[in-house]
């Protein structure tokens, strides 16, 4: 390993190693805060406890899948892949190994890194409802610190995973040149990929089933307020709130961000092979990881950065339609803003120096700013990506108001608006992403560098980073939403002061803003991460096959335009499966709900306790029973479809149409995923907060228990399982179908053996190794390390 090699690898485990430490800082911090009065520390621990069975139950059906996976895995690169082939210098039976054991490390950190979050999550709720009988400043340090540990713990999970297994494939296989290191280690963020989409699938099912059961019954048949004690469902809805929003999706951006730098890693050493006038080869493969590395050093100093002031009240003409007058408290939106804002300068300040740092190059002095460039524009991309959604969701806005409006016309018109709301909000975020990609890919393109299109390509990875750089900060905000809505959830039931309540509520009602923007954020990162996965994908299928024509996806070929088709059919097949789920877990809940009002009137009456654990039992049941049969889908039809068409193209004298019709359905099921995302995200977060506006009273269209709140309650109910099941987990099905298709590459296209097999295996390899014929070649060429150079 070259010295610059090893000084960027100890630079990115340096800062891992401190963002431990900040990470422990912050558990001391959140656990010496008090948790308040016996009653609230009666309903904390109702929800802990349903969270930790939940959690526990799935990840143990998690790992048996993913146990089984990893055989499959290991199978395949035994049986199938080329003994030493020309896309990485391992032998079969090495590169099993190492490709499954990567994928079983990315599944744990993933599955790991959910479960600390939900940890923490569940015990500062409890402490959040105590700070705020304090103070709002005290109560949103409480709900954001939670949310930041969950946030770098992920990150830094995801960043030692990816730097662990390179430098362990760099020191065990020396052999293994620098530039094929990263297609070594894929493995590592299928696993990801795998335990997120489990995670999330599941966490959404859970939530949305007991949230839509616990409202049909309660607030519309019953007239009870939300998170009521009276309603029987109502623990299980708080447990939801956990399981999916905070497990659910800290694996998911957790997958986004190990997906992403291995795929990064790969084109970056694309750009080495192609471009031999860099300066550093070293510092374009390992710039993904020291980005993201700063990444964490901003989100720390941004987190810090957060506190609530004191304000005067706004004047009646000045508020907003969910301000108070009667507060002093700052809007915590503006809090948290500030914080977000410090973190994206921060970012945009470290992606300067470090590409100035990294990619400069003497021959090409033009080329490390215009890939920093590049960086910010992924940085302004995530900033647009939260404001667009805040526009589209938030209740001070047009879409918003014009569903709320539309539901003192009736039920019809209200799903009529909220429909045709999400549909328009895929506009604005589509153009975004359009301009974001060609702005980076041909400022990478022009950088000087020998091939235009493989550092056109760079820019767009580039832009990627950039937009996930800010990810830890992003994730604080979004497992604030469940912190402050169970916090809430307990100071009803606990029976707070209004003071408190009030507080807490305003807490609340931010956190569903954040939850809103997160799943915007998301998709956007969905988005670039699954072209820069693609991108990594027709490399590595090109080097493994030797065919530079199988980058060529033509349309007009039936077998490819059906591979698409079938991609596109995918998509819309899982989202109604995953909606369907929720229908019937939530019918469940609907009649057990009944069933306790029924034969115990004394819970209406405040006589009687719900039975709460029932309710939490059967969702809990429900959801891991639903999320199977969707996650097998998504697993199989990307196989199933290789496999086929490799058929008909050994039979048609075509050897490579398995992995260019497979290419045909990552880009069609990408540009519709990344599109339905959006369309059901923002359609169910603009019914949810149009239902929370009528409620104030403010605006003039109705109130509580009016007829236009009834009509919004119906569409918050058609919308939960949209914005919190379905759309979430289309952005984990993208990334997905990327990097199975990347991990299980040899079975869908032929390799191509190179003549020095034996020279580059290992004495156990040749013993254990079974190698296929090597093919003859004109000119057989050792594969030799570029030389790394320091700037």
């Amino acid at each position: 390993m070259a010295y610059a090699e090893a000084a960027y690898i100890t630079l990115v485990f340096g800062i891992v190693g401190f963002s431990l430490w900040y990470i422990w800082w912050l558990l001391k911090w959140l656990m010496a805060k008090e948790e308040g009065t016996d009653a609230m520390k009666a309903v904390s621990t109702a929800i802990r406890e349903g969270a930790d069975s939940f959690l526990n139950v799935q990840y143990r059906t998690v790992s048996m899948f993913a146990a089984g996976f990893a055989v499959v895995i290991f199978l395949v690169y035994l049986g199938l892949r080329g003994g030493a082939s020309s896309d990485v210098p391992l032998g079969r039976f090495s590169m099993a190994s190492i490709t499954a054991v990567a994928f079983v490390l990315g599944a744990t950190c993933s599955g790991l890194s959910g479960w600390c979050g939900m940890w923490v999550s569940v015990r500062c709720n409890v402490r959040a409802t105590a700070a705020a009988v304090h103070s709002a400043d005290d109560a949103i340090k409480t709900c954001l610190r939670g949310g930041a540990f969950s946030g770098m713990i992920i990150v830094s999970l995801s960043l030692f995973g990816v730097t662990t297994m390179y430098t362990l494939v760099r020191l065990c296989f020396p052999w293994v040149p620098m530039v094929k290191a990263p297609l070594v280690i894929v493995g590592y963020g299928f696993g990801a990929s795998f335990v997120a989409l489990f995670a999330q699938l599941g966490g959404g099912i859970y939530t949305k089933a007991a949230d839509v059961g616990a409202d049909l019954v309660g607030k519309v048949e019953s007239g009870i307020p939300e998170d009521d004690p009276r309603n029987p469902a109502v623990v299980a809805d708080l447990v939801g709130d956990n399981v999916g929003d905070c497990a659910g999706r800290g694996a998911d951006l957790f997958e986004s961000t190990a997906a992403e730098n291995i795929g990064a890693m790969i084109l970056g050493a694309s750009v080495v092979m192609t471009c031999p006038s860099i300066d550093s080869p070293a510092s374009f493969i390992l710039f993904p990881l020291v980005c993201r590395a700063c990444g964490l050093i901003a989100t720390m100093i941004g987190v810090l950065y957060v506190h609530a002031k004191k304000t005067d009240p706004k004047p009646a003409d000045r508020q907003t339609l969910m301000e108070s007058a009667a507060s002093d408290d700052e809007d915590p939106i503006a809090s948290l803003n500030r914080g977000y804002f410090l973190t994206l300068a921060l970012s945009c300040v470290f992606v300067v120096v470090v590409a100035r740092i990294a990619l400069h190059s003497s021959a090409h002095p033009e080329c490390w700013w215009h890939f920093a460039l590049c960086g910010i524009i992924g940085i302004a991309l995530s900033f647009a990506f939260v404001f667009i959604t805040e526009y589209y969701t938030d209740c001070d806005h047009r879409p918003v108001m014009s569903i709320a409006s539309a539901s003192t016309q009736g039920h019809a018109t209200n799903i009529i608006a909220g429909l045709s709301v999400g549909m328009e909000s895929t506009g604005l975020p589509t153009i975004c992403i359009a301009a974001a990609l060609l702005c980076s890919f041909w400022l990478g393109s022009t950088t000087g560098l020998e091939d235009t299109k493989t550092s056109g390509i760079y820019g767009t990875a580039v832009a990627t980073m950039g937009m996930l750089i800010s990810v830890g900060f992003v994730l604080a905000m979004d497992t604030f939403g469940p912190i402050s809505d169970n916090a809430g959830g307990i100071a009803e039931f606990s029976g707070c002061d209004p003071e408190v309540r009030n507080r807490v509520d305003r807490l609340d009602a931010v956190g569903n803003t954040t939850k809103a923007l997160t799943k915007g954020y998301a998709v956007g990162s969905a988005a670039l991460a699954s072209f820069l996965l693609f991108s990594a994908f027709l490399d590595n299928i090109q080097a493994y096959t030797g065919d530079s024509s199988i980058k060529i996806i033509d349309l007009s070929v039936p077998e490819i335009f059906v591979g698409g088709l079938i991609g596109v059919a995918l998509v819309f097949f899982f989202s109604s499966m995953a909606i369907q789920a929720v229908g019937r877990t939530a019918q469940l809940i609907v009649i057990e709900v009944r069933r306790q009002f029924k034969e115990k009137p004394g819970i209406l009456l405040g006589t009687e306790k719900p039975e709460y654990g029932t309710c939490v039992a059967i969702v809990t049941r429900g959801a891991l029973k639903e999320m199977v049969l969707p996650c097998l889908l998504v697993l199989g039809v990307p196989i199933g479809t290789g496999l086929f068409f490799r058929v008909v193209g050994m039979v048609s004298a075509r050897p490579n149409l398995g992995a260019q019709a497979l290419a045909s359905l990552l880009m069609c099921a990408t540009i519709g995923g990344i599109l339905v995302g959006l369309f059901l995200n923002n359609a169910g977060g603009a019914w949810d907060n149009a239902k929370k506006l009528i409620e104030t009273g403010a605006g003039g269209f109705g109130g509580k228990k009016s007829e236009a709140h009834k009509a919004a309650v119906t569409g918050d109910t058609v919308g939960d399982p949209c914005k919190d099941t379905a759309g979430p987990s289309l952005h984990v099905l993208v990334k997905l179908l990327s990097t199975i298709t990347l991990v299980l590459y040899p079975i869908f296209a032929s390799g191509a053996a190179t003549a020095v097999a034996s020279i580059v295996m290992s004495p156990v390899e040749a013993a254990v190794a079974v190698e296929e014929p090597v093919v003859p070649v004109a000119e057989p060429v050792a594969v030799v390390e570029p030389a790394p150079v320091m700037n």
